[in-house]
């Protein structure tokens, strides 16, 4: 496997070794957009949703997001700048300072992706897609029944990093699995990748890919002034 590694990194290095320079400040927008949005893959889905002042719920799916830790629970969500007014999701957030992040299993790529319509504001996409809500715990914007993973937050951070470009930081407060992707120990329990089933997004304007091609790698440790693969090192046991 070492051998194997060491070679199809060297192929690799060899491979890549002519590069194409891009000079992002004499692009575009939309060209920066194209090339970071086709490289930076695949990416998870945060299906968002959020209530406005007078409780008009919103739902719409972003795919600039991740966990940023776990002391304190924090999620951050990439939102993007729309011509003419901003997207219903950073006024609202902006507004109230909750969203409600839910998951996107393969059974719901579709409903999500007619939450994706630039519906107004008074629309409520989950209403539009037939989607069942359920009221959260701690925020005013519900969450969507069916995700098997819903995340209540509540923004700590608003950051503008563009002309009507937002960095949403927000803490979790409440976390809501569905019963069937937990697995193990009840008072420790572990989630199934598999039965999650969670779809990513790809490149392009319609590409997205399921989460189950998956292949395992031990982290090394470093002993005697070399790294060692985990499995090499004897059990104390």
């Amino acid at each position: 496997m070492t051998d194997t590694a060491a070679f199809s990194t060297a192929a690799l290095s060899a491979r890549v070794s002519a590069t194409r320079h891009f000079d992002f400040g004499a692009m575009a927008a939309d060209e920066r957009y194209r090339l970071l949005a086709s490289t930076v893959m695949p990416r998870p889905i945060a299906w968002v949703v959020t209530a406005d002042a007078d409780g008009v719920v919103n739902a719409a799916p972003y795919s600039f997001f991740n966990v940023f830790g776990g002391d304190r629970p924090v999620v951050a969500l990439g939102i993007l700048a729309r011509p003419g007014r901003p997207k219903d999701t950073a006024a609202n957030i902006r507004a109230t300072g909750e969203f409600v992040v839910n998951l996107v299993p393969f059974a719901l790529a579709e409903a999500m992706n007619q939450t994706c319509v630039d519906a107004p504001p008074e629309v409520d996409e989950t209403a539009l897609a037939g989607l069942e809500t359920v009221p959260s715990l701690a925020v005013r914007p519900p969450r969507i029944a069916a995700s098997p993973v819903g995340f209540e937050c509540r923004l700590t951070h608003l950051l503008e990093t563009g002309p009507g470009q937002l960095l949403a930081v927000g803490e979790v407060l409440h976390a809501h699995y569905a019963r069937h992707v937990l697995t193990g120990d009840p008072d420790r329990p572990r989630v199934d990748a598999a039965a999650l089933d969670l779809v990513g997004r790809m490149h392009g304007a319609s590409a997205y890919t399921r989460t189950r091609d998956l292949f395992d790698l031990d982290r090394p440790h470093w002993q005697g002034g070399r790294a060692i693969p985990s499995k090499a090192i004897p059990s104390k046991e």
